[in-house]
């Protein structure tokens, strides 16, 4: 098991035998992710629940930036191995096919991915950094590891500053005029337009703009959520990224909260405790 010690919000790791980590948002439903469930009204928590790939490196993105400290080229690194040990400690997590070829490989080399796994695992960096040119740019870092097409980029760089702004008090119209303008992604539908029709797709694409869509009708934290896995698709994913940027606008009812954390395993929650840490010491 790893152990963490807080040390100037720098990670110190004691290695004992055993291994498991840590996510810096907790587990989303992800029973539905093919098995589409395309209404509201479902478990928001089961004894089935449990985390994915979207967990494991959402940790891994949140404690190479926290190690980098803000420097691109350090930060890449760290992102980089945490990735890869995370990705290790957890080989089953459900990772898809050319990520888990990267995780194998004697030397990692980003693969030109536009997949939604860039934007999935980048919540961290909405939340540990006091700019949005910063958090862009750290976003852009993350990314780059793997997915350096300009759509995976755009992905994690959407889904960054979306948290960034909610947390610092935007409003839903003006996360959305942002995201608009600057990504160019199609905000103007809705949920009800998107639901009948949407499939399985884990590009960027297809992904980002349906789950901040899935946060900009929502009315509180679990309606996003709710929002998102109604739509189908890749559940986990929708549900991760959308959760992420309602989490810094709602905040997280303390109830799920403590509910999530006890389906994680003892490491995990350290891990998320370490995040949280780093987070009030900005």
């Amino acid at each position: 098991m790893r152990h963490y010690a807080r040390n100037g919000g720098r990670t110190e790791r004691k290695q004992e035998p055993g291994g498991s980590c840590w996510n810096s948002y907790p587990v989303y439903p992800n029973e539905f992710d093919h098995n589409n469930y395309k209404h509201k009204d479902f478990p928001l928590l089961s004894e089935k629940s449990h985390f994915t790939d979207d967990t494991v490196m959402t940790l891994a993105v949140a404690l190479g930036l926290i190690a980098g400290k803000g420097i691109p080229e350090r930060t890449f690194e760290e992102t980089k191995s945490e990735m890869r040990i995370w990705g290790e400690t957890y080989p089953h997590a459900g990772y898809g096919g050319m990520f888990r070829r990267w995780l194998h490989a004697e030397n990692p080399k980003p693969y030109g991915s536009f997949g939604n796994g860039s934007a999935m695992r980048v919540s961290a960096a909405g939340w540990l950094f006091d700019t949005l040119d910063k958090t862009l740019e750290m976003a852009k870092v993350t990314a780059e590891v793997t997915h350096n097409h300009p759509e995976g980029i755009k992905g994690a760089q959407a889904t960054a500053a979306a948290i960034f702004l909610a947390r610092t008090g935007y409003s839903k119209p003006e996360i959305k005029q942002y995201v608009e303008q600057t990504f160019g992604y199609d905000l103007n539908r809705t949920c009800d337009v998107i639901r009948p029709t949407y499939h399985h797709v884990e590009t960027c694409q297809e992904t980002v703009p349906e789950a901040i869509i899935a946060f900009l009708e929502s009315v509180s934290f679990e309606d996003a959520l709710r929002n998102a896995v109604s739509l189908g698709g890749d559940s986990d994913t929708l549900a991760c990224i959308t959760g992420g940027i309602a989490e810094a606008f709602y905040g997280m009812p303390q109830e799920l909260r403590d509910e999530t954390l006890k389906r994680l395993p003892e490491d995990i929650r350290e891990g998320y405790e370490l995040f949280r840490w780093n987070v009030g010491q900005r």
